[in-house]
């Protein structure tokens, strides 16, 4: 009896070890706790280096010191171009705002000012978007909107359901063609031990991934994050 006892106890002890792996962390390269911000507050590029404008975006055009060719809202037309005084269409779907801005300038240093500085910023986006999946009650895409957060898109999402995995709430975001990623905790969060986390327009956040591994192992697989916190 004794020895049937043993035999089944080590049984037992190696499906209990087997169950312990099945349930490991799914990839170690997502960031956990302070890495998880680190990492995402690496790939925090400023909009007008990120956004790609398209038409439809209102824009604002200062050109120094030259406000008669100034224009406070100006929209992208269908074609994707911009109407601006002296130069006419300016091609502006496609480029980042900074780009834009330079492209103004070479056209306005062209022909009429010398070093001509110009800015260019974003007073409203046609499509700025951020994505929450998995265990929410209403997952979705939602509007972005300057000085949104984490807790900002899951009360968008109508909150985590009942058997979210809280700590485990993951936010990817795409940065010249890199996926960074890091898994943060919903609960320390909401009690303040850890700052909430700013969202960028493009970010997904998937909340209880232990509950998706197939849809997790496919975000991976499909664009692996980089393996390191910040770009080099």
């Amino acid at each position: 009896m004794g020895r049937r006892i043993g035999i089944s106890g080590a049984i037992g002890a190696i499906c209990v070890l087997l169950l312990a792996a099945c349930q490991a962390p799914l990839n170690p390269i997502v960031p956990v706790g302070q890495a998880g911000y680190d990492a995402i507050d690496g790939a925090q590029p400023d909009i007008a280096e990120r956004y790609a404008l398209q038409a439809g975006d209102v824009l604002s055009i200062s050109v120094f010191d030259e406000p008669e060719l100034s224009q406070d809202e100006v929209a992208i037309d269908a074609a994707g171009n911009l109407s601006l005084p002296l130069i006419g269409d300016v091609r502006a779907s496609g480029s980042s705002a900074t780009q834009l801005a330079r492209s103004i300038e070479q056209a306005y240093g062209a022909n009429y000012l010398r070093n001509p500085r110009v800015a260019v910023s974003i007073k409203k986006a046609r499509d700025m978007t951020v994505a929450v999946e998995g265990q929410v009650n209403l997952p979705g895409i939602y509007p972005w909107r300057e000085g949104d957060t984490l807790l900002t898109a899951l009360a968008q999402a109508r909150s985590p359901t009942d058997v979210a995995k809280l700590d485990q709430i993951l936010v990817f975001r795409m940065v010249d063609g890199q996926r960074y990623g890091g898994q943060f905790d919903l609960q320390a969060i909401r009690g303040g031990r850890m700052p909430d986390l700013a969202l960028l327009p493009g970010d997904v956040v998937v909340v209880g991934y232990s509950g998706l591994r197939g849809a997790y192992k496919d975000v991976l697989q499909t664009a692996p994050l980089v393996a390191v916190l910040r770009p080099v």
